[in-house]
């Protein structure tokens, strides 16, 4: 894993275990041209695993996890993220299967980001 790799999975991480109170317990990023794909697993807390277990608490945690996550990035983009990849995050798009604990997050930034 490349140094850039491995900054960015950090501040990934950092920025949603004080969102959650959990960060994930594993990241695959890799780049591509002007954009950060980010695989995240494992990212739910006990009581979000809890509560998905019905049809309506999956969606209320599949709703907020997403929801958040955008919002946090665009009023508060996270220290240093830009720095890393030497780029401004211009988009992020972002999805989670609940039932999996797998989440996706596409970075898209104003240039091409070489590793």
């Amino acid at each position: 894993m490349s140094k850039m790799v491995h900054e960015f999975n950090d501040i990934i991480r950092k920025l949603r275990k004080d969102l959650f109170g959990k960060g994930p317990e594993r990241i695959h990023t890799v780049f591509a041209e002007n954009m950060a794909i980010s695989t995240l697993y494992g990212n739910l807390t006990p009581t979000e695993k809890f509560i998905s277990q019905t049809a309506d608490g999956k969606d209320m945690v599949h709703l907020a996890r997403t929801k958040m996550i955008q919002e946090v990035y665009s009023v508060n983009l996270p220290e240093g993220l830009e720095k890393v990849v030497g780029a401004k995050l211009i988009h992020l798009f972002s999805d989670i299967k609940v039932k999996e604990d797998i989440a996706v997050s596409v970075f898209v930034f104003d240039k091409n980001i070489t590793s």
